[in-house]
């Protein structure tokens, strides 16, 4: 025989917990577990796929190499004079900017990076250039990307003039800069410098 005494205790220790603190319990842990998993998706998110960020870089150093590969003269290099003009002795157009500032894009207008007769020249015909549903080989004529490359995307390409480059005149070096945005919507950022060699010669 129990007493009521120990009756008691052991219904009490017996009892177990309430639903109220059932769903308390469920309640914190559910928030707890919430934010974890919120915080794992943010740094899955930031943190892409290290391919992804080997291809933008790849995408990125293959087109400011091409960019930089180009001649750089004051007039566009199919231009008859452009061997031996300087600044305003042009004929067809100026690629150099006398204003100083960045350029806007190719000169002569027609030239474009896939045509086969009529292409880019010149270092300054990129500037503006961009692929927005892929990345296109040259040879493509800007209508189908490169096979695994159509969620890459090339930013707007820009070329500035470097006015304070100690003993380089101001119109002789520009800075390229060459963003790639890769499939997760992160940038790769590379610039380079790029000078003319002589203010009359073809680089």
């Amino acid at each position: 025989m129990y007493t009521r005494k120990q009756v008691d205790a052991r219904a009490i220790a017996e009892a177990g917990i309430s639903l109220i603190e059932l769903v308390l319990f469920i309640a914190v842990v559910s928030v707890g577990i919430a934010g974890i998993l919120t915080a794992m998706n943010v740094v899955t998110r930031r943190s892409a796929d290290p391919m992804i960020q080997k291809q933008a870089l790849a995408i990125a150093e293959a087109v400011l190499e091409e960019v930089m590969l180009m001649p750089f003269t004051f007039c566009d290099p199919n231009d008859p004079v452009a061997e031996t003009a300087a600044a305003g002795g042009c004929t067809t157009g100026m690629d150099q900017s006398n204003g100083g500032g960045s350029f806007t894009g190719p000169i002569p207008g027609t030239e474009t990076r896939y045509n086969a007769s009529n292409p880019f020249d010149n270092v300054a015909d990129y500037a503006g250039f961009s692929m927005t549903g892929g990345i296109f080989d040259i040879t493509s004529g800007g209508t189908t990307p490169i096979a695994g490359l159509g969620n890459y995307r090339l930013q707007p390409i820009t070329i500035a003039r470097i006015d304070n480059l100690p003993n380089v005149p101001t119109d002789a070096a520009v800075l390229i800069t060459v963003t790639v945005t890769d499939p997760s919507g992160q940038n790769i950022v590379l610039q380079g410098v790029r000078t003319r060699y002589a203010p009359n010669t073809l680089p």
